[in-house]
């Protein structure tokens, strides 16, 4: 009984590998789906097609963040940052110098927004700036998804020293007072 069983294995096994090649190298195949990357494959241009790419902009994604209440403050320091400082930073005592406001925009145009803002103002020796995100309060039930990106991206965006949401006479929740390290 056992030899029939074995039998019947080795053809299931021997059906299966129908049609496999060896390869006669030992590296591993690494290209997706196996398809050949030609523009007039049709299949090639059908994956394309449908496949959604992650877009990262100075290694910032637009991936899911862990998202954050409309009126909820952030505060933000990098390691080395004293606590006097960004106490004055988070009482409005250090003016910023220039401002960026996302209101409007989608999130890929805030992304790529924020991080040329962020180098332009390091390139300008600015110290600190503004940048208003908003609180997403034009229907109840949406979230503040450009607020949650930016606090985000911020925290790895080269030359952020610190961040923390703003005083209500520049925007409050809405907005955040940025600490940047000036380009030497």
């Amino acid at each position: 009984m056992k030899d029939q069983k074995d039998s019947a294995e080795d053809i299931s096994f021997t059906e299966a590998m129908q049609g496999v090649t060896r390869h006669e190298h030992d590296k591993a195949d690494l290209q997706r789906n196996h398809i050949k990357k030609n523009k007039d494959n049709a299949l090639y241009r059908r994956q394309a097609a449908t496949e959604v790419e992650e877009k990262i902009v100075d290694g910032l994604s637009d991936e899911a963040v862990s998202l954050v209440e409309s009126n909820e403050e952030l505060v933000f320091a990098n390691p080395g940052i004293q606590f006097s400082l960004l106490k004055r930073l988070k009482q409005g005592h250090i003016p910023w110098e220039q401002g960026l406001d996302l209101h409007g925009y989608t999130v890929d145009q805030a992304r790529d927004l924020l991080s040329k803002f962020i180098y332009e103002a390091r390139r300008d020796q600015n110290r600190c700036v503004l940048v208003v995100h908003g609180k997403a309060h034009t229907s109840e039930s949406q979230q503040a998804l450009i607020k949650s990106y930016v606090n985000e991206w911020l925290q790895r965006l080269t030359g952020v020293l610190a961040f923390c949401s703003a005083q209500p006479k520049d925007g409050g929740t809405g907005a955040l007072y940025v600490l940047l390290q000036k380009i030497k």
